[in-house]
C-alpha cells in the first residue's frame, strides 16, 4: 500500500477536503451493519453487567432503554447530522466550536484517554473470550491475566492493522458479515436465558452490588447507560462523514447504536444477575452451554476487532489535527502509532478491565460538555450552517479563527458542564449528591454546558466579532 493512498474512503482521504458525494461508499444499510458491529461487541454486554450491580431486571429494562436512547440521539444529532451533511470529519467540523488550535488542545487531552483505554478493553475482552472458549473446549486452564491471554489481547491489535491498511471500506465488508451473526447469536442468548430462568424467575432476582437508597441505586445505572450513550461521541461523526446522505447517516444510529447495544446490554444483565458476573466472558458457556456459549464467544471477540477498527480510523481523522506533519506519515505507520498506547495497557488487563462502570463515568464527564458545546453551537448559534472554506483556511483569513486560533468561550462552557458534573457525582468513588438521583450527571452537565456557551457566545464573542457568528 502506497504512502498516501487516493481511493475514495480509502485511508489515503484522512485529512482531505470535504467528501463529495460520489466519494461516499456507505448508504443506509452499510453504515446500519457498521452500526451493529460497533454496538454488540463486549462492552454492550459489560455495560449491561455494569447494570445488574445496581438494579434487577424490571428496572435494568428502563435504565437501558432511557440511557441509551438519550445519549445515541443526542451524539447522533450533534456529530453525526453536520458530519454527513457537509462530507467533513468530526474534528475538522469542530473548528468551528473550538478553533483550530482549540481542537489541537482538545485532542492531546482526548485521544491517549479515550481510544487507548477503548480499544485496550475491547482487546482484553477479545483475549478474554479466546480464552474462556479454549477452556470450555480444549480443557484448558487459561487464567484471565496469563501470558497467552495477553498474547491473544496483542493478536486482536495485530489483526485490526492489518485489516485497518486496506481502509475504511474493510471494516464494512468485515461488518457486513459478522453484524446479521451478531444479531442472531445475540437474540438466541436471549431465548435461551428466558427458557432457562424464565421471566418470573429473573425479575425477582436481586442486584449484585446495590446501594442502601434504591433511587440512588436506580439512578446509578442510568447514569451507566447515559455514559454508554455518549461515548460514541468520539468515532460517530467521523465515520459518519463516509454515508451519502444526513438522513442515512442519523437514523442507522437507532438501529445499532441504540438498539442494537441495548438489546445487547438487556442481555448481559439477565445474564450477570442470573449468574452473578458483570463479566460476559465468563457467562455465555454457562447459558449457551459449551457449543453456542464458545460459538457466541468467538463471534462477540471478533466483533471487538471491527470496534477497534471503527475507533481507530475515526482517530486517525482526528489525530492529524494535531500536526501538519502527522497527515504525512504513512497510514500503516499512522494506524501502528494510534494501536501503541492500547499494546501497552493490555499487559495489564485485571487494572484495566475491573474499572469499566467507572470509565463509562469518566467518560460521561468528559463527553457530555463536549457533545453539549457542539450542540449548542451548531443548532442553536449557527443553525446548521458551516462555512467549508473557513474550515480549511488560515486563522487570519477564516471566520473561525477566534483568538489566535482558540475559542475560550468554548472551554469555558465545557469547563462549566464537568463542574456540575463533579458536583453531582465523583467517577472515581461514585459518592455523589442528595440531588444525583433525581438529576443524573451527564444531563445536568450537558444543559448547564449548553447554556453557558450560547450565554457566552451572545454577550462576549459575537459582540467582538468573532467565530462568525454575524
Amino acid at each position: 500500500m502506497s504512502d498516501a493512498p487516493t481511493a475514495p474512503g480509502s485511508a489515503g482521504s484522512l485529512a482531505g477536503l470535504p467528501l463529495l458525494r460520489g466519494e461516499r461508499v456507505w448508504g443506509f444499510w452499510g453504515f446500519t451493519s457498521v452500526n451493529v458491529g460497533l454496538a454488540i461487541a463486549t462492552w454492550a454486554f459489560l455495560t449491561g453487567g455494569s447494570v445488574a450491580l445496581f438494579v434487577g431486571a424490571k428496572a435494568a429494562v428502563a435504565v437501558t432503554v432511557v440511557g441509551n436512547l438519550v445519549g445515541v440521539v443526542l451524539v447522533a444529532l450533534t456529530t453525526c447530522v453536520p458530519s454527513a451533511k457537509y462530507g467533513v470529519e468530526q474534528f475538522g467540523a469542530l473548528r468551528s466550536v473550538f478553533g483550530r488550535n482549540g481542537v489541537r488542545i482538545l485532542l492531546l487531552v482526548l485521544m491517549p484517554f479515550l481510544l487507548a483505554t477503548w480499544n485496550a478493553i475491547l482487546a482484553i475482552m477479545f483475549g478474554r473470550a479466546l480464552a474462556n472458549v479454549s477452556n470450555a473446549v480444549l480443557g484448558t486452564d487459561l487464567r484471565e491475566d496469563s501470558p497467552v491471554v495477553i498474547g491473544f489481547c496483542l493478536l486482536a491489535l495485530v489483526a485490526c492493522w492489518l485489516l485497518l491498511l486496506r481502509g475504511p471500506l474493510s471494516l464494512s465488508r468485515v461488518n457486513g458479515l459478522i453484524a446479521p451473526a451478531l444479531a442472531v447469536v445475540t437474540l438466541v442468548m436471549l431465548v435461551v436465558i428466558l427458557r432457562e430462568r424464565g421471566p418470573a424467575e429473573l425479575a425477582a432476582l436481586t442486584p449484585l452490588d446495590p446501594t442502601d437508597d434504591p433511587l440512588l441505586s436506580y439512578t446509578t445505572a442510568l447514569e451507566v447507560c447515559l455514559g454508554a450513550g455518549f461515548s460514541w461521541w468520539a468515532i460517530t461523526g467521523n465515520l459518519a462523514r463516509l454515508t451519502t446522505t444526513a438522513r442515512v447517516a442519523y437514523w442507522p444510529n437507532l438501529i445499532g447504536l441504540f438498539g442494537a447495544s441495548t438489546v445487547a446490554g438487556l442481555v448481559g444483565t439477565l445474564a450477570a444477575l442470573a449468574f452473578g458476573s458483570s463479566d460476559p466472558t465468563t457467562w455465555m458457556v454457562p447459558v449457551g452451554g459449551v457449543a453456542l456459549g464458545a460459538l457466541a464467544l468467538l463471534f462477540i471477540a471478533f466483533a471487538n476487532i471491527t470496534s477497534i477498527m471503527g475507533q481507530t480510523y475515526s482517530g486517525a481523522l482526528a489525530v492529524q489535527r494535531l500536526h501538519g506533519t502527522i497527515a504525512h506519515l504513512p497510514w500503516p505507520v499512522l494506524a501502528a502509532l494510534l494501536l501503541l498506547p492500547a499494546t501497552v495497557m493490555v499487559f495489564f488487563p485485571g487494572g484495566v478491565y475491573e474499572l469499566f462502570f467507572r470509565f463509562l463515568a469518566l467518560v460521561a464527564l468528559i463527553v457530555a460538555p463536549l457533545c453539549a458545546v457542539y450542540f449548542a453551537d451548531f443548532y442553536l448559534l449557527r443553525r446548521r450552517t458551516l462555512h467549508l472554506r473557513d474550515l480549511y483556511t488560515d486563522d487570519a483569513e477564516s471566520r473561525y479563527g477566534f483568538w489566535r486560533g482558540v475559542n475560550p468561550a468554548a472551554f469555558v462552557a465545557v469547563a462549566a458542564g464537568a463542574g456540575t458534573y463533579l458536583l453531582l457525582l465523583n467517577p472515581v468513588t461514585y459518592a455523589s449528591s442528595p440531588l444525583f438521583p433525581y438529576l443524573t450527571a451527564s444531563l445536568p452537565a450537558f444543559a448547564v454546558t449548553a447554556a453557558a456557551h450560547v450565554v457566552i457566545t451572545k454577550t462576549i464573542v459575537r459582540p467582538l466579532n468573532r467565530g462568525g457568528y454575524r
